[in-house]
């Protein structure tokens, strides 16, 4: 009973806006208490706020969004390959940028010791994004799994998640 409480405790908790509160260069330390798609999580810290966090340098497959806006091919693999490094353990994220479309900041993450925005484009589950990072480990990475066929590059002809929402999400 007690859990049930502290859990709809926490699920009732408003996701917090960085404005004023973290700034670029800050770190966040908490729980991933959700996962969204490949390349978003929410983190829960210690004054139990909530963050919904976007890995910097990557773009995964895009999940569905309702019925009008079907899903992209490995999005799934790519959300439980998230989940399985990141998933109620706790994480430290490096806030390097903010997204002011979604309103939220954008980050490294680190599960397990893990760099979580590396490992998502080493096992094929994510796109090094050229377009704001010019990291050359991140890549190498993305060469290293094209070259493999890992993932979403056993795809014979994979379509970038910009892309796919411009062709397949423009109203």
């Amino acid at each position: 009973m007690r859990a049930r409480v502290i859990a709809a405790f926490i699920a009732g908790l408003s996701v917090t806006s960085l404005a004023g509160a973290q700034t670029v260069g800050s770190t966040l330390e908490g729980n991933v208490i959700a996962i969204e798609d490949g390349d978003t999580l929410t983190l829960l810290d210690g004054s139990f706020q909530k963050y919904r966090l976007r890995l910097s340098d990557i773009d995964a497959p895009e999940a569905q969004h309702g019925k009008a806006r079907p899903g992209q091919p490995f999005n799934e693999r790519s959300k439980q390959n998230l989940a399985k490094m990141c998933f109620g353990v706790t994480a430290t994220a490096l806030i390097t940028d903010m997204d002011t479309r979604y309103g939220r900041p954008v980050a490294r993450i680190r599960c397990k010791g893990q760099d979580a925005n590396l490992e998502q484009v080493k096992a094929g589950l994510a796109w090094f994004n050229t377009k704001y990072s010019h990291d050359q480990v991140m890549k190498a990475a993305e060469v290293s799994a094209r070259e493999a066929r890992m993932g979403l590059w056993a795809d014979p002809d994979p379509v970038p998640p910009w892309e796919w929402r411009r062709t397949r999400w423009s109203n």
